[in-house]
C-alpha cells in the first residue's frame, strides 16, 4: 500500500526546504532524520515553523518531514514554514484562504545584498575627505 503524503517546497534567504506531510498522523516533525527539537535549539524558530499547522488547527492531523539545506537557523525556520503551508493548501485547498489571510502562503524575497565593487560592503562608502 502506498503511503499518502502531500509535497511542499519553500524557500527563504538561501535556505531551501522539501516538506512532505503524511496524513493520518499525530503530529511527529522530523527534519533531518532528527526530531525538530533537536534540530532547533530556539523557541522562535521552533514556534516560526509550526505556524501554518496551529493555524489551521492541523497540528495532530499529520507527520511532518523535512529535508533542508542551505541558509541558517532563520532562513531555515521560514522556508519550512512556507513548505508547510504550501502542502496544507494542497492536502485541503479550503484552508487557502485561512493560511493567506495569515501570511503564510508568501514567499519572503529579502535576501542579503551584494557587496558593490569601490564599497566597503553593500552600501557603505569609504569615508570622503577633503584634502
Amino acid at each position: 500500500m502506498a503511503v499518502e503524503y502531500y509535497e511542499g517546497v519553500g524557500r527563504r534567504k538561501a535556505a531551501t526546504a522539501r516538506v512532505r506531510l503524511y496524513s493520518g498522523g499525530d503530529g511527529n516533525i522530523v527534519i533531518n532524520e532528527r526530531p525538530f527539537d533537536e534540530y532547533f535549539s530556539r523557541d522562535l524558530s521552533i514556534a516560526q515553523l509550526k505556524e501554518p499547522l496551529l493555524a489551521t488547527a492541523t497540528e495532530n492531523s499529520f507527520d511532518v518531514s523535512v529535508r533542508v539545506k542551505g541558509g541558517g537557523i532563520a532562513g531555515q525556520a521560514g522556508a519550512i514554514r512556507l513548505g508547510i503551508a504550501r502542502a496544507l493548501v494542497k492536502s485541503n485547498p479550503d484552508l487557502q484562504p485561512i493560511l493567506h489571510k495569515g501570511g503564510f502562503l508568501t514567499r519572503d524575497a529579502r535576501v542579503k545584498e551584494r557587496k558593490k565593487p569601490g564599497l566597503k560592503g553593500a552600501r557603505k562608502a569609504p569615508q570622503y575627505t577633503k584634502r
